[in-house]
């Protein structure tokens, strides 16, 4: 079915970079950040009727989160943001971060990876204490074999976990491999979330992402609650070639977001599921 443009749809997931003398990156980025922040956006927001926007703070910027706080200035009541934070951020910083809209936290275990069960769950959990007075969630990115190493911890965890653009799968693969067994019974436990969000890096495409259907109708079917859409805006590619200002500048895929919600519309199956991952999931878990 068509995506109707509801009031209060959501993207939960896209990032904004730039003005790049502002905000030139992390000394270990591994891309070169261009401008495409707000402005850039608006014309994606506009054809697809976006009214809320949730800014992921992306790997680029590390810590350094002053262009997505300044993102949220912009975008005053109808933005959301997730952070990346380490220990040397204090109490009264992350207090101060809560005041101006950010709702989570990002946690990559992939670079570098986690391989063991005992440190992802203690990664995982310290993070949790740290943000639970506050109601945040914990965004990880992580492919199905991390999500089934990270299980027993998400069960565990005293805030929401939230596994972006489906757990990392990928279509290729196909749905049968264990760790999406493992997402599929955490988020029909209600112990996790999920963004259903790239599906063009679950199938490689632009523009047609059926072969991405078989793992959004199976979340769909286990629990349309905790599920949030995300267009994952600009699209970045990813470079393993250098770091710093040995990386490469950065590249876009020409994903076409109308067919991305398209998508979503189809997966979802009726206009209630598509109106509660589009906007009634997202006011939960942002606190919009």
């Amino acid at each position: 079915m068509p995506a109707p443009h509801f009031p209060g749809l959501t993207d939960c997931h896209m990032h904004v970079f730039g003005p790049v003398d502002r905000y030139p990156g992390a000394p270990d980025r591994t891309y070169q950040t261009e401008q495409m922040g707000l402005p850039e956006y608006a014309a994606v927001a506009a054809r697809l009727g976006i009214e809320r926007i949730v800014i992921v703070q992306p790997s680029a910027y590390g810590t350094d989160n002053s262009s997505t706080l300044d993102g949220l200035k912009a975008l005053g009541a109808r933005g959301r943001a997730v952070a990346v934070i380490d220990d040397s951020f204090s109490d009264e910083t992350l207090a101060d971060f809560h005041k101006q809209g950010v709702r989570g936290i990002r946690l990559n275990l992939m670079t570098p990876r986690i391989t063991d069960a005992s440190a992802a769950e203690a990664t995982l959990l310290r993070a949790a204490a740290r943000i639970a007075k506050l109601g945040w969630h914990i965004q990880i990115y992580a492919d199905l074999d991390l999500v089934a190493l990270l299980a027993p911890a998400a069960r565990k965890s005293a805030v929401p976990v939230v596994f972006d653009h489906m757990g990392g799968s990928k279509a290729d693969a196909g749905p049968g491999v264990p760790g999406f067994g493992v997402l599929v019974d955490l988020l029909k436990e209600g112990k996790c979330w999920v963004k259903l969000s790239g599906a063009d890096i679950v199938t490689w495409e632009n523009s047609d992402f059926s072969r991405a259907t078989p793992f959004a109708s199976a979340l769909v079917a286990a629990n349309p609650r905790q599920l949030v859409w995300g267009s994952d805006w600009p699209h970045l590619v990813h470079h393993h070639s250098g770091r710093g200002n040995d990386a490469p500048p950065a590249g876009y895929r020409p994903v076409n977001e109308e067919k991305l919600i398209e998508a979503l519309a189809g997966w979802a199956g009726d206009e209630a599921t598509l109106r509660a991952i589009l906007v009634d999931n997202p006011a939960r878990l942002y606190d919009f």
